[in-house]
């Protein structure tokens, strides 16, 4: 017998504070509840409907008291569209908040605390975006193509128009993208547009679930060589990405401080924000204090991003990386860069890497640039390696939290440094980095 839904109740409240994915925490008989758009200190009517034991989702009606901070978002589609969550926050707020649920994270996940805050790294905050997924889907019951990202708390694709995150080149297309599409004979089997913006043209994957017409593919070509961009086709996995036009495109971004350009594929890692990007190199390489003595492992070193600035100021560079494509291209990167002084490894470092020769070696310095799951599996190498001196850049505070629980106090580290940098405005992904020294 199917359970019937509880009912929606309907409550007013203060606003504590924000979660750590930029939600409103509120108590109803002292139960909390996390409502979106909603602020610290503001008094809202929000309605909910009771199922967890510990905590549920609210969703914000009315803001009764707003807080002196709140504004009107610049996206007609902030609140349907669930790309963007900190939107009704000034830039400023926003980055303020970030820091706040890093220090946090470190102080009740961690049980650490840092001996200085660094400044918060910042660009302007518009059509930043240089990379992204976007969602296709021809909706039968409105008889068209939508493009875009999905709608917030929801699995349908938001109907959107622009989006004033992405990249112009991106954000100021979804409509043509849609009309596009629309015009293909197998309209319904395109599935989603991977953007990958680069410093002289601007590429889009399109995920085609089908074979293309020659008819569909002149369609393509004809709207890149107008638009002046780049589409490839992706029939099934990743490995079948292919160009369509132009035959052979070169994507590329620049670090100019350091004489460094990085080539990589569309579907590359690659940061989102090229305006903070060099910005976080510069300051890892500060906080780094690099010698020309120093070796230095770099551990998800990726398609050389730190490595190549890294290597114009050390005596040598180690890097390790899981995905043996992106080590492909940083050795190639390197040798575009008349770099040679990178030793650049394949290793998955989720799982045991004892028997991998690089580990054995002696280090200066220690770059960690971890996915969200942190560096958790590396911890006890690098205690064994006790290296003095790391940089951690991190794109998840609670998991940075965590490992920097561990090389405090169970290490033997200091957490000397730490500071957010404004890599996704907008959004309540926190990017960060910290320096970690033992004596």
């Amino acid at each position: 017998m199917r359970r019937k839904r509880k009912p929606l109740q309907e409550h007013e409240a203060v606003v504590e504070s924000l979660s750590h994915d930029g939600k409103g925490v509120c108590r109803v008989e002292g139960k909390v509840i996390f409502v979106s758009g909603a602020l610290p200190g503001e008094r809202i009517r929000f309605s909910f409907r009771p199922h967890k034991r510990k905590h549920d989702e609210g969703n914000l009606i009315e803001v009764l008291e707003a807080s002196p901070d709140r504004i009107e978002a610049k996206c007609k589609h902030y609140g349907v569209c669930g790309g963007c969550s900190f939107m009704h926050l000034t830039s400023e707020k926003q980055i303020e908040a970030k820091q706040q649920i890093l220090l946090d994270g470190l102080e009740h996940i961690g049980k650490v605390k840092a001996n200085e805050i660094l400044p918060p790294v910042t660009t302007h905050p518009w059509g930043y975006r240089r990379k992204a997924r976007l969602g296709v889907k021809y909706v039968f019951k409105k008889e068209k193509v939508l493009v875009g990202f999905r709608e917030r708390s929801a699995p349908y694709l938001a109907e959107l128009e622009q989006c004033e995150v992405l990249h112009p080149d991106a954000g100021m297309r979804l409509t043509s993208f849609a009309t596009l599409i629309r015009s293909l004979s197998c309209y319904e089997k395109i599935a989603q547009i991977e953007v990958a913006i680069a410093d002289d043209i601007s590429a889009f994957v399109f995920r085609n679930l089908v074979e293309l017409t020659e008819e569909d593919k002149e369609k393509l070509i004809s709207y890149a060589k107008e638009e002046a961009i780049a589409i490839y086709l992706q029939p099934k996995g990743p490995d079948t990405v292919t160009p369509l036009y132009p035959e052979n495109p070169r994507l590329q971004y620049s670090l100019p401080e350091y004489n460094v350009t990085l080539d990589f594929e569309p579907t590359d890692f690659t940061q989102v924000n090229q305006d903070i990007n060099p910005k976080m190199v510069k300051l890892a390489l500060e906080l780094l204090d690099l010698q020309k003595s120093d070796h230095v492992l770099e551990l998800f070193c990726g398609l050389g991003n730190f490595t190549l600035p890294m290597a114009r100021f050390a005596k040598k560079i180690t890097g390790v990386e899981g995905d043996a494509e992106l080590i492909q291209r940083a050795n190639k990167n390197a040798d575009n860069n008349d770099i040679s002084n990178t030793d650049l490894h394949v290793a998955n470092l989720m799982e045991d890497v004892s028997d991998c020769g690089w580990i054995k070696n002696d280090y200066d310095k220690l770059l960690l640039d971890p996915p969200r799951s942190g560096a958790k599996e590396m911890l006890p190498y690098i205690n064994k390696m006790n290296i003095k001196h790391i940089v951690y850049v991190s794109c998840s505070p609670s998991t940075l939290a965590r490992d920097a629980g561990t090389l405090v106090n169970e290490m033997g580290y200091t957490l000397e440094k730490v500071g957010v940098m404004d890599m996704f405005p907008h959004t309540a992904h926190v990017e960060s980095i910290a320096l970690f020294t033992k004596k």
